[in-house]
């Protein structure tokens, strides 16, 4: 077991493609039998023209990915009013894209497996580019939604892809450097399509922030294309159903496995209905903040930079349960501090909730590799499955919450959701000292 954070988070995502029928304990890292080592080609080391490549290609599409995503997050009320449409209807803008999204990871991995990473991912990004410029234009409001659907089905072939490339051509001693940059990309995304669409809608509208952050996704996609080295270790593989069937059901006969599917759904659904209505809440009285202050607070993802190396680094002192649950746990007394009234008091439950999330995710998804026995890499297709359906169905039914109850209502929901994960990873901490204590 390692202590480093940064290295166990990351080997532990390194293995979903590798190495798939290692039998290891939950708190054990896998040992990692490169490729090369079989085969004369060389992995992509440190200090080379192609890892600058890889890095810069993968962080600015970690970084468009996640900015096309979530960049209508924090316009909902604008499109509520523009649209004469319900908040819960409202944000079915950004469910419908994480909801088809995660259909999607269920089928895009298998795909990248027969006709190989870069062309997957090259294809996904500059589809899903095209459909957000052309959302900027549409007029209807079932319109937008057909294309936020299908911006997320096509980005669900970068989400699903994109570690798997890095495992199979870096060099296993820095994938953890470059695993760090991917998600960090990612985060960076995630905060800069909140920040761009809020502070632009306020100065110009709605149409022109999403024409933007399409036109910046549609640069990365080309750049990405261009400087991304072709796959060296990639070996075609037939899709074969009935496998895919056989260790799918396999997966879910596992007992922590289900659970950790589980806990991305609710961790995600919690944190996102978080965002999708606290911007209902600022922009309305008593605050009246405007819509760029809003988009600001979007900057609340910066403490998930710090919180999930942090917690890697945790859960090799006090084990993955114990980190699981604390984290959590700090995620119910953020969203318990958003209950009251002054703005400072809602910006600081906003802090605890997201460190609190990106841990606890960090936490979880790494869990999978070690607990899967074979197909890890679909172990990991159904935990992100699993945290989309999150997104896309709490962060739907937040909307009546809010509509019938208030922000009391928001608090409530999201606070069961929590106190449910934190009795799952109860359960989970306690599987595990079980299984280690059978070995």
């Amino acid at each position: 077991m390692t202590t480093n954070g940064r290295k166990s988070t990351a080997t532990d995502s390194s293995q979903l493609s590798i190495n798939q029928h290692n039998s290891v304990n939950d708190d054990q890292i896998l040992s990692v039998t490169p490729y090369s080592a079989r085969s004369k080609t060389p992995f992509i080391k440190r200090g080379t023209r192609q890892f600058i490549q890889v890095t810069l290609a993968l962080f600015s599409a970690g970084l468009a990915t996640f900015a096309l995503l979530y960049c209508v997050q924090p316009i909902l009320p604008v499109l509520s009013h523009d649209f004469g449409v319900s908040p819960a209807t409202s944000s079915l803008s950004l469910s419908l894209s994480t909801g088809m999204m995660a259909m999607g990871l269920l089928f895009t991995g298998p795909v990248s497996d027969a006709v190989g990473r870069k062309s997957v991912m090259v294809v996904a990004l500059m589809l899903a580019a095209v459909c957000t410029l052309i959302c900027a234009f549409m007029q209807s409001w079932n319109a937008i939604l057909l294309m936020r659907a299908l911006v997320g089905l096509s980005l669900s072939g970068v989400a699903a892809v994109a570690m798997t490339y890095l495992s199979e051509e870096i060099h296993p001693s820095v994938v953890a450097f470059s695993m760090g940059l991917y998600i960090s990309g990612n985060s960076i995304g995630g905060m800069s399509g909140r920040l761009v669409s809020g502070v632009l809608t306020d100065f110009f509208s709605w149409r022109i922030a999403v024409a933007v952050i399409g036109l910046f996704a549609l640069a990365a996609a080309i750049m990405f294309w261009r400087i991304l080295p072709p796959s060296k270790h990639f070996r075609a593989s037939s899709l074969k159903p009935r496998k895919m069937l056989i260790n799918f059901k396999l997966h879910w006969r596992d007992k922590g496995l289900p659970m950790l599917f589980a806990e991305g759904f609710l961790l995600m659904g919690s944190f996102v209905t978080l965002f999708n209505y606290i911007g209902y809440r600022l922009l309305s009285s008593p605050y009246h903040l405007s819509q760029a202050l809003v988009g600001v607070i979007s900057v609340v993802y910066l403490m998930g930079t710090y919180s999930s190396p942090k917690a890697g680094a945790l859960t090799g002192v006090y084990g993955r349960g114990p980190v699981l649950m604390g984290s959590t746990a700090l995620m119910l007394v953020g969203i318990l501090i958003t209950a009251f009234s002054p703005v400072w008091a809602i910006f600081m439950g906003m802090i605890l909730v997201t460190g609190g999330f990106f841990a606890a995710h960090s936490v979880a998804s790494g869990w999978i590799g070690c607990r899967a026995r074979r197909a890890k890499g679909q172990a990991s297709s159904l935990y992100l499955f699993s945290y989309y359906a999150g997104s896309s169905v709490a962060g739907t039914l937040g909307g009546y919450f809010w509509k019938s109850f208030g922000w009391y209502g928001i608090t409530t929901f999201i606070s069961l959701m929590l106190v449910v994960a934190i009795i799952v990873g109860y359960r989970l901490m306690h599987l595990t000292e079980a299984r280690r204590l059978s070995v």
